[in-house]
């Protein structure tokens, strides 16, 4: 398997995933085998249909495992170059590691700004770094910036994911875990909070691993991609190789050559049979 460390020149290794096992309630394997790199200042992509496994390779990356009974009971997990799988979800964010939750989940009734400001709470003082890091997040999402003061349970969900997103950078991280950021949102609010990504990557130096079943448009902006199935890593590669590979158009972006079956039909046998095996 090609190391996504090596897709860039010289780009360091900021996160490692090491052949983790993942154990729900001591007896549901959820995750067999998973091993991905990060390269630091990139964007990767994590792959795969709903269920596939991709939520839960975040929850073990953050430590939030243990909340929902689940345990990495095989493999390790380091970030620079340091294991940290028995950290405490905090002292993963006071490294620089956030994890931005499927679904947005907003404060509802603090104010979109409360809402920011509760991201900051593990840096303590420094009210003048924190009010700077307040209006450099207005700056990459004005439209929140406009509901300031509205209750973050009443924005769209679109404004409420860039709350989400708002919230993560107000930690100052150097790595964000974004889990499924397309989900129930318009293609227009879709594109432009992808564009909010690749530009926080560019000018924060943001580093993204993002979970996504939108497989076009994770792949049109990441550097490298992990496509999940049933809990395994059944294919990796350059975003552009996997975006032009037959089997990826087939399976994901619903394109299929003149002689191919449909994706239904070869869901169960085929795609098993040559990726799995």
């Amino acid at each position: 398997m090609e190391s996504a460390a090596n897709t860039g020149a010289a780009a360091s290794t900021l996160l490692t995933v090491n052949n983790i096992e993942v154990i729900y309630d001591h007896v549901i394997l959820v995750l067999r085998g998973v091993s991905l790199e990060v390269p630091e200042g990139g964007i990767v992509a994590l792959l795969g249909a709903n269920g596939a496994g991709k939520t839960t390779t975040l929850k073990a990356i953050s430590n939030l495992l243990g909340a929902e009974r689940g345990d990495v009971t095989k493999g390790s997990i380091e970030y620079r170059g340091t294991r940290v799988e028995q950290l405490t979800p905090s002292a993963l964010v006071k490294r620089g590691v956030t994890q931005v939750m499927e679904g947005r989940h907003c404060f509802e009734h603090l104010t979109v700004e409360e809402n920011l400001l509760t991201g900051a709470y593990t840096r303590g003082g420094r009210r003048a770094a924190i009010a700077q890091d307040l209006e450099m997040v207005y700056s990459y999402f004005p439209r929140i910036k406009e509901r300031r003061n509205s209750q973050a349970g009443y924005i769209s969900g679109g404004e409420q994911q860039m709350v989400a997103v708002g919230r993560a950078l107000m930690a100052r991280p150097s790595l964000i875990l974004l889990d499924e950021p397309s989900m129930g949102l318009a293609p227009q609010l879709v594109e432009e909070i992808f564009e909010i990504v690749k530009k926080l990557n560019k000018q924060e130096k943001v580093t993204f691993l993002l979970a996504e079943q939108n497989t076009n448009m994770a792949l049109r902006y990441s550097r490298y991609g992990y496509i999940l199935e049933n809990g395994r890593v059944v294919m990796d590669g350059d975003a552009q190789i996997l975006l032009e590979n037959e089997d990826v158009k087939e399976f994901y972006l619903g394109v299929s050559g003149e002689n191919r079956k449909s994706f239904r039909d070869v869901k169960h046998y085929r795609r098993r049979k040559r990726w799995l095996t």
